[in-house]
């Protein structure tokens, strides 16, 4: 396997990607670190052009973004554009909008997410949804979860597997990955470790995490971006960057 299929997300560093000037710094940083790509979430205002300057500089590609799914659904011409720009062919989005989050709207959310993924999808583009834990509630014993991806185009609509939060809210992230076979292009990589009796995100293989089952599923779904996130870190997130890298490759990833 490539290094390339290992990505770091920017949303871990989000703190020091808000300007121009920290993005190139942070990105060279990332490059440093013995990352070759990235996933582009939380970052302030900066032209497409530019970014990409910046990225093609230290040599990191993109594999995904996390775009806001109203300009999916509203400006769906000037996101594929941005994305030609990054040569970037995977949108994801970060959650769903509040006003679905109940049983009909699931099932209404997957209706026109495929259709805003079909769009998306002849201009070359792939959406993708990453969840957190609140769609593991149940709807007369089927969650939220499972009605998106039951209700919605498998040709269109893929998924984003969160592995800590599938383990917050009760679920097998293993199962879940494998589960979504040829529908799991990206798979976000973070692990729960406990801290005076509450659960805490801390670097892949520092948690309690299955990560030899969570690999070996990612290898039998087709995943194809092994993507480092961890939402708040004990420590410098770029070290806790490096951390997660370290022990992906001494888990078989290179």
């Amino acid at each position: 396997m490539s290094s390339s299929a290992i990505a770091a997300t920017l949303y871990t560093v989000r703190e020091f990607t808000q300007t121009p000037k920290d993005i190139a710094e942070t990105l060279s940083k990332i490059k440093t670190i013995g990352y070759n790509a990235v996933q582009l979430s939380a970052l302030g205002p900066i032209e497409p052009r530019e970014l990409r300057k910046m990225l093609d500089d230290v040599g990191l590609v993109v594999a995904g973004t996390h775009t806001d799914y109203k300009r999916l659904q509203d400006e769906p011409a000037k996101v594929v554009e941005e994305h030609k720009i990054l040569g970037c062919q995977y949108v994801a989005i970060g959650s769903m909008p509040q006003e679905y989050r109940n049983k009909e709207g699931y099932y209404r959310f997957a209706r026109e997410a495929s259709e805003v993924a079909a769009r998306l999808y002849q201009d070359g583009l792939i959406f993708g949804y990453h969840n957190h834990s609140f769609e593991l509630e149940r709807f007369n014993g089927k969650t939220g979860l499972e009605i998106l991806y039951s209700e919605s185009d498998p040709k269109l609509f893929t998924s984003e597997i969160d592995t800590y939060w599938i383990q917050h809210g009760g679920g097998d992230p293993a199962l879940w990955i494998r589960n979504l076979k040829k529908r799991a292009p990206l798979v976000h990589l973070k692990d729960m470790a406990v801290k005076e009796g509450q659960p805490i995100f801390a670097e892949v293989g520092e948690g309690n995490l299955n990560w030899p089952a969570i690999l070996a599923a990612c290898k039998e779904a087709g995943v194809i971006w092994y993507i480092v996130e961890q939402d708040i870190c004990q420590r410098d997130p770029f070290e806790s960057l490096g951390m997660s890298l370290r022990n992906l490759e001494a888990f078989g990833l290179k």
